[in-house]
């Protein structure tokens, strides 16, 4: 189970467990939520929406049978240049396959390894979104909207805790 052991979050409550709660909402896929480690309205409208879906009490609270239902809400690793694997290689097909028209440069290649072209694709997919452009891959990267790159590279990549 991927979330297994994490403690009920609900209105009012921050810190690691809200995020990872919000990170597996978002995986819902709802795109719209922020990340911020505060268990806020958005936080508990999203709940409520999820637990309503999956036939679930509707209670707005992140109980054991939420969690349970919801994707793994583990962080996403960081890529940078070096990082190599099956992350980088989905990273850089949705690069390439997403550049044409948007931020046009692509990372040249899906070799799993995360180089120049890769960081030079990134760069471009940064400022293409409007996020701080630092050519690595973190939770700012992921989520940028409108696309969001860890919904469309894939969740079977979370970081492992």
């Amino acid at each position: 189970m991927a979330n297994k052991g994490m403690p009920t979050v609900g209105p009012g409550a921050t810190g690691d467990a809200v995020k990872q709660a919000q990170r597996a909402l978002r995986r819902t896929p709802n795109t719209a939520l922020v990340v911020d480690g505060t268990f806020g309205p958005k936080t508990e409208d999203a709940t409520k929406a999820f637990q309503k879906a999956e036939g679930l009490p509707v209670t707005g609270t992140v109980d054991a049978a939420t969690w349970n239902a919801l994707p793994d809400g583990s962080p996403m690793p960081t890529l940078r240049q070096g990082t190599q694997g099956d992350a980088v290689r989905s990273l850089q097909q949705v690069l390439t396959l997403g550049a044409a028209g948007l931020w046009e440069t692509t990372p040249q290649g899906t070799d799993g390894h995360f180089g120049a072209n890769t960081e030079a694709s990134v760069r471009a997919f940064q400022k293409w979104a409007g996020i701080p452009v630092d050519g690595v891959v973190g939770q700012q990267t992921w989520t940028a909207q409108p696309l969001a790159l860890e919904f469309v590279v894939g969740l079977q990549h979370v970081a492992s805790a």
